[in-house]
């Protein structure tokens, strides 16, 4: 099972935002023991570390993303990638970037977000948080 991580998901984990972080911490917790996959575009860790150097120490904050590498795999965001999320009919241009680079992955089982309504045109089986833990729990 392959999950393609939002920012947002990646944003809860590193500034522990509540009540996001339990759920999303047990989604990394259950990828090192279940047969389970993650992994985020590479324009969702440069966008991670632009939103959180607001709030953390540029040395911890580098130290968690490179520790959080070890966890996922990342997708490179391209000239391909970019130019169908321009030409897109996604009303928002970053997602879009991270439906196309979703769909970069072989067998991804779904993306996972906090914002499902920016989602609803991804061909790609969207669930929120909780319910990725609840999918991974019950196959």
């Amino acid at each position: 099972m392959i999950f393609f991580l939002d920012t947002n998901v990646l944003v809860d984990l590193v500034q522990k935002r509540e009540p996001h972080f339990a759920i999303v911490s047990q989604i990394f917790n259950v990828s090192t023991k279940d047969d389970v996959e993650l992994c985020a575009s590479s324009h969702s860790i440069a966008t991670l570390h632009y939103l959180c150097k607001k709030n953390m120490q540029e040395s911890s904050l580098r130290e968690l993303i490179d520790e959080i590498l070890n966890f996922i795999t990342i997708i490179p965001v391209d000239e391909d990638i970019l130019r169908k999320s321009l030409r897109s009919q996604h009303k928002d241009f970053e997602d879009a970037i991270q439906i196309f680079c979703a769909h970069q992955v072989k067998n991804v089982t779904g993306i996972v977000t906090r914002n499902i309504k920016d989602f609803s045109t991804s061909e790609i089986p969207v669930f929120a948080p909780d319910e990725a833990l609840d999918y991974v729990r019950n196959n």
